[in-house]
């Protein structure tokens, strides 16, 4: 088995690490302000953001809160409203779209909790590496750049599910009374964090796993999307697939899907742009096999709680072709709701070392993303489909159908068949058909005004209005007296 965490830390850097996150989680989750300002600044400050081994350490526990089970919990909890799938147990209230019960309100407050945490570590990186005693200018650059990226992939997380939020930022992450902004501020600072980001990170990754420009490229790709700023989005995309810097992985059969495009065996492929990487290691692994997965496939060795499950009663599914190898990444297992259920196997690991130590990584944004957003972002832009957006989303169709990815094959779509809006309903089909278990679909519903036509269509169901936004944590209510009950989200 390849150590995929010895491309991030070497032995002498783990205790650094964790030194230091430990530190971090006391700084974010104690309110004493005399503790923030002085033992803990003297001790991370002074000992931490000295050198640059000092300051990666540093950078690499902004990782930590989102490659715990906190992400793949929020992907999974995205996942539960999209219209292909259904949640199980504590999941279940997800798939019926009337607003959220206790025990989701409080598992979206932990994902709440692990963005914020995540943005102090950022910030402490933002604040303190530059005047670090024994590092480069080129070194402070490439480590705050790469800060700036992660604090706006959690802000866009936190923007898309909660809409206004607190702004914490360096310059005021010793204050705890903060009013909540409005979306537009969020997104000011996120697209000035990629910005600078896109400067001053490395055309190639440092290590495995570390972002790059092109992985601010894709995000800046993404957030231009979500607010219909289409031309910016086909333009960033675009920047990314002339870079040939990516590639689709070829497949011809469900097992290279599962083990050559999202296997635990993989150090990284040449479609990848920004994974969340884990390994077969205590607290190191991906806990979504567990979500998933039932005991009786036998594709991941710690059985599975099958929460996020499909049917084959389900319209999506009924109407996708059976000649598609991502459909048959879904099997056909009874959990007690008859013998329609369907149970993902898109992710397995046959030697995982327990529920949460599975060495597969979370593909957050691959290649297929970024031409699966050129697609519509050049549509939109147009007003028409192009030959080129065309071509964008063949690529990603022929390699689901076997093909290669870059030839013409017989499964193409042919630009004279389509409309601007027949065209935009294909490439969102064909978004849910390749990023399934990605915590997407749901978002991009939301994004497009479609989610209310497509849940009603395919479940049946009216979805409530506060169903659109999550509730902002009692916790964060209670804490931050800048905040009144008129801030919390319609309907909690």
């Amino acid at each position: 088995m390849k150590n995929k965490t010895s491309k991030w830390l070497t032995s002498s850097q783990k205790p650094l690490r964790w030194g230091l996150s430990g530190a971090l989680c006391l700084l974010l989750l104690t309110s004493c302000e005399d503790l923030l300002e002085e033992n803990p600044k003297s001790i991370v400050v002074e000992t931490f953001f000295n050198t640059a081994g000092e300051v990666e350490s540093a950078t690499n526990a902004i990782y930590a809160p989102l490659r715990a089970n906190r992400f793949t919990e929020y992907e999974a909890t995205l996942e539960a409203m999209a219209e292909y799938a259904y949640g199980r147990g504590s999941w279940a209230p997800l798939h019926e779209f009337q607003g959220f019960n206790d025990v989701n309100i409080n598992r979206v407050a932990t994902f709440w909790d692990a963005f914020y945490l995540s943005i102090r570590n950022a910030n402490l990186v933002i604040q303190n590496a530059p005047n670090g005693s024994a590092i480069s200018q080129a070194d402070i650059n490439r480590f705050v750049g790469e800060a700036k990226f992660l604090r706006a992939f959690n802000y866009f997380q936190l923007v898309r599910n909660w809409g206004g939020v607190p702004l914490r930022t360096e310059q005021n992450m010793t204050v705890g009374d903060l009013r909540k902004s409005s979306p537009e501020e969020v997104y000011t600072l996120i697209l000035a964090d990629l910005t600078e980001a896109e400067t001053n990170l490395p055309d190639n990754p440092t290590h495995v796993g570390r972002p790059t420009r092109w992985a601010a490229k894709t995000l800046l790709a993404d957030v231009y999307l979500q607010r219909g700023e289409y031309a910016l989005a086909r333009d960033k995309a675009d920047e990314v697939m002339k870079s040939n810097k990516f590639s689709l992985v070829p497949v011809t059969s469900r097992q290279d899907f599962q083990l050559r495009v999202f296997g635990p065996e993989l150090l990284t492929t040449p479609e990848e742009i920004f994974y969340l990487k884990y390994a077969r290691q205590v607290g190191q692994g991906n806990y979504m096999l567990w979500i998933t997965n039932h005991p009786s496939t036998n594709l991941f060795n710690f059985g599975g709680a099958y929460a996020i499950h499909g049917d084959a009663t389900n319209p999506f599914y009924q109407n996708w072709d059976n000649a598609d190898l991502r459909k048959a990444l879904w099997d056909r297992v009874n959990i007690g709701l008859g013998a329609t259920s369907l149970v993902s196997a898109k992710f397995i690991d046959q030697n995982a070392i327990a529920q949460n130590g599975a060495g597969n990584d979370d593909p957050v944004y691959g290649y297929s993303d970024v031409l699966l957003m050129y697609a519509e972002a050049a549509t939109r832009a147009a007003g028409a489909p192009t030959p080129e957006a065309l071509e964008a989303l063949n690529r990603v169709h022929r390699r689901a159908y076997g093909q290669a990815p870059n030839t013409a094959s017989t499964v193409d779509y042919v630009l004279a068949d389509y409309t601007a809006a027949t065209f935009l309903e294909l490439v969102s089909r064909e978004r849910a058909y390749e990023f399934q278990l990605g915590g997407k679909r749901w978002l991009e519903l939301k994004r497009t005004g479609r989610a209310n036509e497509v849940i009603r269509a395919t479940k049946g169901i009216t979805i409530a209005e506060k169903h659109y936004l999550w509730p902002i944590p009692l916790s964060e209510l209670n804490f931050n007296k800048a905040l009144t009950a008129a801030d919390q989200n319609p309907g909690y």
